[in-house]
């Protein structure tokens, strides 16, 4: 995999993450990367769509495999950047309203990672739509959400706590729990839930809005994206090995129904 820092442009992700001051956040974004890589790398060749693709690292990151791939957002001034900064590429960017019926079952690999967590339902509901309707009958569809049940819970808290006051990223500004909350997602079920904040809401635009990471359950993203996709195979990263109790991020491998 190429270096996130080979291009001096990289984008403002890319900074927090993969060039972040923290190791232990430089490893945890680095592995989540690496098995994106992995899992995708048998389509190698065919059409990639990376679906909230951010500031494109990941496309950025896999031109060797698909030097034809498209990055898809909701924030425009987002794409227009990765357009601007991947020009020489050949890395299409487009707004998410323009995945016409032209897309339709046009991708052999679909790669949807760290957006999920951050939909409304409705929002969420239209999108797992979005990405059974752009894949292509044989093709795959791979989710990426973050863990925040269980015991990593609390430990993740503690180590975006501790980027804050090193000033990292936006770090400082991280969503508190209060311990009751605390204690109901760290032993949380699948059906476990509580308030979450919402953000950037726009009365007059019903997919408007966003969550931050706090009370997010990707065991209940699990049952949702079963009504969409089937899921063949579920992956954790990193330190695969502990099936998610000491992981940051589960992964979904999917195929259409």
């Amino acid at each position: 995999m190429k270096n996130a820092d080979s291009n001096s442009n990289v984008g403002h992700y890319a900074k927090k993450q993969l060039l972040c001051r923290s190791g232990l956040i430089r490893w945890s974004h680095a592995s989540r990367f690496r098995l994106a890589r992995q899992l995708v790398a048998g389509r190698s060749g065919g059409r990639l769509l990376d679906y909230g693709c951010g500031d494109g690292t990941f496309l950025g990151l896999t031109t060797d495999l698909f030097p034809d791939a498209v990055g898809t957002d909701c924030d425009g001034p987002q794409t227009d950047d990765c357009a601007s900064r991947y020009a020489a590429s050949g890395l299409t960017f487009i707004h998410t309203s323009q995945l016409t019926s032209h897309h339709d079952h046009r991708y052999d690999a679909i790669v949807c990672m760290e957006t999920l967590e951050h939909c409304l339902p409705s929002a969420r509901d239209f999108v797992l739509g979005d990405l059974a309707r752009l894949c292509q009958p044989q093709g795959i569809v791979i989710i990426s959400v973050p863990i925040e049940v269980g015991i990593v819970l609390p430990l993740k808290q503690m180590a975006r706590r501790i980027a804050g006051w090193r000033k990292l990223g936006d770090y400082a500004t991280n969503e508190r729990y209060s311990w009751s909350e605390l204690a109901r997602m760290t032993f949380a079920t699948e059906r476990t839930e509580i308030e979450r904040p919402v953000y950037n809401s726009v009365p007059s635009q019903p997919l408007s809005g966003s969550h931050g990471h706090k009370g997010f359950n990707w065991r209940r993203l699990r049952m949702e994206i079963r009504q969409h996709l089937n899921i063949d195979q579920t992956h954790f990263s990193p330190m695969g090995w502990s099936r998610g109790f000491l992981s940051s991020q589960a992964w979904f491998v999917c195929s259409p129904r």
